[in-house]
């Protein structure tokens, strides 16, 4: 037996659903059973969307609270001009059945921006801006096929137009909250594709439905079945387990712009000009150079605003990846690839002003035997806060670098190398957790290669550590020895 009966409950519907929207053509169009029968099947979608609330208690309950009232509004809707045509027999344009149907689409558009701010964890600039891209062409195309020559039919009354423009303008509030909802970075779960799906079948039912009363009227067929499938897909959607996750907050990540996305916001940028070119084809004489123009400039804006968005974007990524090339993971001082570069250009600048350069490599003393005792986190946190302690006592234009191991660089500018060890016998004192270092000190010749200056600090770094580590060596172009005395009066 199932021990879950539950989640098969969504399969049962869905099955039942699709039957009875079969059915549903098997009814003359205009017996007023086809009415009732239409209205039955919207009543019992916004049901099982509450019943689906019961069951599996999703994260926002309001928002299926509020789908199941659009849904419930447009099936009373649907009622109301089944009344005015089979028990009053006359045809009223507009009628309380309006009153009663158009007031669905915000309450679905509501639903549906529940539902996104649940699934975003942040401002999300980019998914916005794809968004708009989206809902402006097809806003675009709706206004050029189908609201514009309402807007302009002299035929009609003033409350004639704008009742019939309403509802395109409806379905152009849905298109956005639909686009912002792909857009969204949570998680494409069951529910949420039959949500999407159903939303797709509504707007294109209500598209061709527009469509076909500006060129003829409508009197039943295949648009039907695109409506009575919209609502056995909600039900589905809210009848099914993972319902539960639709609108949970999805982690932070970086939104990429895949060629699925791109594909369409080229197409959707691609609508103002194709809509023009159409126009001049078939009706020369009737283009909307206005509704063409604005829609095109909205689309510009909103593509140079995401152009912007990825320049800005790759630009971050480009200094946090140059900050990681050049940056020592472990301790945040530059690394031994930075060094050679600033070296080098130490160097160059010190060629060209004539100021002295001096070089010092620092060895942590008994670094192995620190971590054979305490551990390699107490070594990783010593060379963390070594390195750290030495910056803040070296002057801002002195260049520390991690050159390997526990083994550090400092490039000293305008000090002589007495200063230099001096300077460097300070920095010993700041060493953290009781430990020392030794360092070998070397001043630049004028002429020698970087790699010839460094091997002189690194003969004598190996000198200090043979006369016992702790203390500072300093080679002079021929020999390794102690540092000079300090001329009085000289400050580093």
């Amino acid at each position: 037996m199932d021990s879950h009966p539950p989640t098969r409950v969504w399969l049962y519907w869905t099955v039942l659903g699709v039957l009875a929207v079969g059915g549903y053509f098997l009814i003359p169009n205009d017996a007023w059973q086809g009415n009732v029968y239409y209205d039955a099947i919207g009543m019992a979608s916004a049901a099982a969307m509450i019943i689906g609330v019961r069951i599996h208690r999703p994260t926002k309950p309001i928002m299926w609270y509020l789908f199941a009232t659009g849904a419930a509004l447009w099936s009373v809707g649907d009622m109301a001009f089944g009344f005015n045509r089979f028990v009053l027999e006359r045809e009223m344009f507009p009628s309380f059945a309006d009153g009663i149907y158009l007031p669905g689409y915000p309450v679905l558009a509501a639903a549906l921006f529940v539902l996104i701010r649940g699934r975003t964890s942040r401002r999300d600039r980019a998914g916005l801006l794809d968004a708009g891209i989206i809902s402006a062409g097809l806003a675009l195309l709706t206004w050029t096929f189908i609201m514009h020559p309402t807007a302009t039919d002299s035929t009609m009354s003033m409350l004639e137009r704008l009742v019939l423009l309403a509802y395109p303008a409806g379905d152009v509030l849905l298109i956005a909250m639909v686009a912002r909802l792909f857009t969204t970075p949570g998680a494409r779960t069951t529910s949420y594709r039959l949500l999407i799906a159903g939303l797709l079948l509504t707007l294109g039912a209500d598209i061709f439905y527009a469509y076909i009363n500006t060129v003829s009227a409508y009197e039943g067929g295949f648009v039907d079945a695109g409506w009575l499938l919209s609502y056995v897909l909600w039900g589905a959607c809210a009848l099914h387990p993972s319902v539960r996750s639709l609108s949970e907050t999805a982690p932070d990540r970086a939104i990429r712009l895949t060629f699925r996305r791109l594909g369409v916001l080229t197409a959707t940028s691609l609508l103002a000009p194709a809509i023009l070119v159409t126009q001049r084809l078939a009706q020369p004489e009737r283009i909307d150079w206005v509704g063409a123009s604005v829609g095109a400039i909205v689309l510009l804006v909103l593509v140079l605003l995401r152009i912007a968005g990825l320049v800005a974007q790759v630009q971050d990524q480009a200094a946090q990846l140059d900050a990681l090339a050049h940056n020592d993971a472990l301790t945040g001082v530059p690394n031994r690839r930075a060094w050679d570069l600033e070296l080098a250009r130490h160097l160059a600048n010190a060629r060209r002003s004539g100021d002295e350069v001096v070089v010092a490599l620092l060895d942590l003393d008994h670094f192995k035997r620190f971590n054979d005792r305490h551990g390699h986190q107490a070594g990783d946190r010593l060379l963390k806060e070594a390195a750290a302690a030495w910056r803040a006592e070296l002057r801002t234009g002195d260049l520390l670098a991690r050159y390997g191991g526990e083994e550090f660089g400092v490039c000293f500018t305008g000090l002589s190398t007495g200063a230099a060890a001096g300077l460097l016998e300070r920095v010993q004192a700041t060493t953290p957790l009781g430990q020392t270092f030794s360092a070998g000190v070397a001043a630049w010749t004028g002429d020698e290669a970087p790699e010839r200056l460094v091997a002189r600090a690194d003969e004598a770094l190996y000198q200090a550590k043979r006369a016992g580590r702790q203390r500072v060596m300093v080679h002079d172009g021929q020999s390794v020895s102690m540092p000079p005395a300090l001329p009085i009066g000289e400050v580093v």
